[in-house]
């Protein structure tokens, strides 16, 4: 599975793609921070993303798309950055009919070091052994994006076998049942 992270912002958003599987080493693909300049229109900003993110959608093919879910700050200006680039990576990926999925701050740390306390240092440093890289990509925008594909092939691919699992078990109890009201008639 080779998945896009993005931790998304309006100044600097993280891109990051990693290819794996659980149970196997993880590789590290590309990884980078798309700039903005604050001093240009936001509607300007967003395009940016947008071109970047489609860039690399179209390079690098990936399976998923995983974005950094926003969550409520006291600085309201940071929080609608934020979700306005999220949203630019979810329409990149729909567009394509990419899969997308939203993982919390919390569960990627979690996911990367153990624990959804850990600090930026620590998930850098995680994401590095984990990637068996010399040294934590900076700035710590483009460890959080790595750090989001990585939660989505561990914790993503985990989930579409269930729901594939859970599928299959309906479909087959739901012809059994059709076979049962069929034979009493």
């Amino acid at each position: 599975m080779r998945v896009l992270g993005v931790d998304p912002g309006l100044t600097r958003c993280g891109m990051g793609v990693v290819q794996g599987e659980i149970g196997r080493p993880l590789t590290m693909i590309d990884v980078n921070v798309l700039r903005t300049s604050s001093g240009e229109a936001v509607p300007i900003r967003l395009v940016t993303i947008e071109k970047g993110i489609d860039a690399w959608i179209d390079e690098y093919q990936p399976d998923a798309v995983a974005v950094e879910r926003v969550f409520a700050r006291s600085d309201v200006s940071t929080v609608m950055g934020t979700a306005q680039a999220s949203g630019i990576a979810m329409v990149c990926a729909a567009r394509r009919g990419i899969p997308v999925a939203l993982h919390t701050p919390s569960e990627v740390k979690a996911a990367v070091s153990g624990s959804g306390r850990a600090d930026k240092a620590q998930v850098g440093i995680m994401v590095a052994k984990l990637l068996r890289l010399d040294k934590p990509p900076k700035p710590a925008d483009a460890s959080d994006a790595l750090a989001l594909a990585i939660t989505h092939i561990w914790r993503g691919g985990a989930q579409a076998r269930i729901d594939a699992a859970v599928a299959k078990q309906k479909s087959a109890v739901a012809k059994q049942l059709a076979r049962q009201k069929a034979g009493s008639k």
